[in-house]
């Protein structure tokens, strides 16, 4: 049988050499990728969880509790709650509490009836029902009526604090234009009116839960 041509040997091991440096390089650089996804995943991660934080002491004080609610969570998926929390997937409720001591909840509910579509909140409720705080995420409001809901354009947003739902005050749980208790802005009703009718739902959730919240 006849020998390949000795030129054709030299190349034919030089180019495996190349290919073999050139896979080497390439997983190299696949190893590289992976490292440098994973510290910036891992450091964008902790970057929103900070800003989680960070949002929930704006409504229920850090020195209140001394756990991590990121760590400390109930799941809700009875289709009855989602409803009411205005959510298509589970919501997650962050407890907080001073050493054994239950001291609050905060989650996310959603207005699904703002005047210009969705309105997410943040509502921090301590453990007795009352509402520590409540902050608007997103909306998409008309700008200078609206969104006064922002608690940077207005302090209309405070006037949940310390409210709770009782079976003698739910009539008391609506803008006054439609007889109750909560202000609505001039040239704009249905915003505010979408926003107490979802902070009251959510209370009702919290108050149907009770004690089942931080088991």
């Amino acid at each position: 049988m006849a020998q390949p041509p000795k030129l054709n040997v030299h190349l034919w091991h030089a180019m495996r050499q190349s290919a073999g440096k050139l896979s080497l390089f390439v997983l190299i650089c696949i190893v590289l990728l992976l490292l440098v996804r994973h510290l910036t995943d891992a450091r964008i991660q902790m970057a929103e969880q900070q800003t989680l934080l960070d949002r929930f002491n704006e409504v229920l004080p850090a020195q209140l509790y001394d756990n991590n609610p990121l760590q400390d969570t109930r799941l809700l998926k009875e289709p009855e709650l989602l409803r009411k929390l205005g959510a298509q997937q589970p919501v997650t409720f962050y407890r907080v509490r001073q050493g054994l001591k239950p001291i609050g909840t905060l989650f996310q509910v959603v207005a699904p009836n703002g005047y210009s579509g969705k309105i997410h909140l943040l509502i921090a409720v301590f453990a007795d029902g009352q509402i520590a705080g409540v902050r608007v995420l997103k909306h998409a409001e008309t700008p200078g009526l609206g969104d006064k809901i922002e608690r940077a354009k207005d302090d209309w947003i405070l006037s949940f604090d310390g409210r709770i739902l009782t079976d003698g005050n739910a009539n008391d749980w609506a803008v006054k234009k439609d007889g109750g208790d909560f202000d609505q802005f001039t040239g704009a009703t249905i915003t505010p009116r979408a926003v107490v009718g979802a902070i009251k739902r959510a209370l009702e959730v919290v108050n149907q839960q009770g004690s089942k919240l931080y088991d």
